[in-house]
């Protein structure tokens, strides 16, 4: 509780979901610590009702004036997963950041209401294995450094999902449950993605169940026709879908329903969290799937080599930037500052097929291609030189000649 003691906690705003583990950190907070509770509840796009979590935190005492729901799906789009995507930015490889790329901007609004309500704490409801308490805290500090930091799962003793169900019933706080009439899966989700853990999942070769999906047809079951779609960029984000000019979020929205209709954007994943362990999890992310296809194609004719292999080396350490909480931090600031420079000439238009669970590129344009039919084709031309080519290997091959000779000396 970064020191202070329970006593000198006034107010405390929580980063509040309405879901069982943060209504069971409501309840425990005021019991707890005796402070004033207010809640946020921030609309990232996670496709459910929110008014349900402002009745849930009425129903556990909390004054209407201290419940904040915002909708900040605009801003989470536009200021946090398009300035991502211009990196085209792989976690590990694979995993396009859904869950990390939406705490720096919960942290903030956190820290906002905060300053507005006069609170000195706020808390969540990250697990201490988890990532999340390190991307949640390091943004509290980074925007306000003095602020006291309340992580109940670092606190408290119930430590497994049986005790928080056992004081969720004892203290009549409302729990949910699955198709099947059990505890559902752990997950996440907003505009970009959703994500799932736990129960069954936690073995990493047990395939998940089909009807655990929410936001995608499974690719077999995609239809048997493409569906082709046409993306604009200006400046490196996304402005317009099939001619149609959209806000941020209207881009990703539409993009999310053409992907899940086509079967496109899941993922099971093993990764490395940043406290050390490794984690099993199965992701939906249609919308981002395609945009970074479409993305990549459009830098492919737009960017200069070296500005796109320079992207391309930076990335994997800016992935882990974001993955770890590091959204804030001087360095993360820094490389989006020449991500960014980079993409005043991506602008044009993509063409791509979505098919059973695959996103193809057919076709990308652009006022400002580097792309020159002239220079590249196989007919003949009057703007290369072929011979150019020999003197250019050969400088190239020069010191692997040297070193040639330097072995064949040694009678190596």
């Amino acid at each position: 509780m970064s020191g202070a003691s329970k006593k000198q906690v006034k107010k405390v705003v929580l980063a509040y979901s309405g879901g069982l583990d943060t209504s069971v950190i409501l309840k425990w907070l005021q019991e707890t610590y005796s402070c004033e509770v207010v809640t946020f509840t921030a609309d990232l796009g996670q496709g459910e009702e929110l008014e349900p979590a402002r009745k849930k935190a009425e129903l556990l005492g909390i004054k209407p004036e201290n419940i904040f729901i915002d909708d900040l799906r605009e801003e989470f789009v536009r200021d946090f997963v398009f300035p991502m995507f211009r990196a085209n930015t792989l976690y590990e490889g694979t995993y396009l950041l859904g869950t990390s790329i939406a705490r720096p901007l919960i942290a903030k609004r956190q820290i906002e209401i905060a300053n507005m309500v006069g609170a000195d704490a706020v808390s969540h409801g990250a697990t201490g294995k988890g990532n999340d308490q390190v991307r949640f805290e390091l943004g509290y500090y980074a925007l306000r450094p003095d602020i006291t930091i309340i992580a109940p799962w670092r606190e408290w003793d119930l430590n497994s999902r049986t005790t928080l169900l056992d004081y969720a019933e004892k203290n009549q706080i409302p729990i949910a449950k699955d198709k099947r009439g059990e505890a559902p899966y752990s997950t996440d989700a907003n505009l970009l993605h959703i994500s799932y853990e736990g129960k069954a999942l936690e073995d990493p070769w047990v395939e998940p169940d089909e009807d655990m999906f929410t936001r995608s047809v499974a690719p077999e079951k995609a239809p048997e026709t493409p569906t082709y779609i046409e993306v604009e960029f200006k400046n490196g984000d996304a402005v317009a879908i099939n001619g149609v000019g959209m806000t941020p979020r209207e881009i990703l929205t539409e993009l999310n329903r053409l992907g899940g209709e086509n079967g496109i954007g899941r993922l099971d994943l093993v990764e490395n969290r940043y406290v050390g362990m490794k984690s099993r999890g199965v992701y939906e992310t249609p919308g981002g799937s395609i945009l970074l296809v479409a993305h990549r194609a459009m830098e492919s004719i737009t960017l200069d080599r070296g500005a796109a292999h320079l992207k391309d080396e930076l990335m994997p350490r800016y992935a882990e930037l974001i993955y770890c909480g590091y959204w804030w931090s001087p360095e993360r600031l820094a490389i989006q500052s020449l991500i960014d420079q980079t993409q005043d000439v991506v602008n044009g238009t993509v063409r791509l097929k979505l098919y059973k669970g695959n996103v193809t590129v057919v076709g990308r344009k652009s006022p400002n291609s580097l792309y020159r039919m002239d220079y590249v084709t196989f007919e003949q031309d009057s703007v290369y030189n072929q011979k150019d080519a020999e003197g250019f290997i050969k400088l190239n091959a020069l010191r692997l000649r040297l070193g040639a000779m330097a072995k064949q000396k040694l009678g190596q």
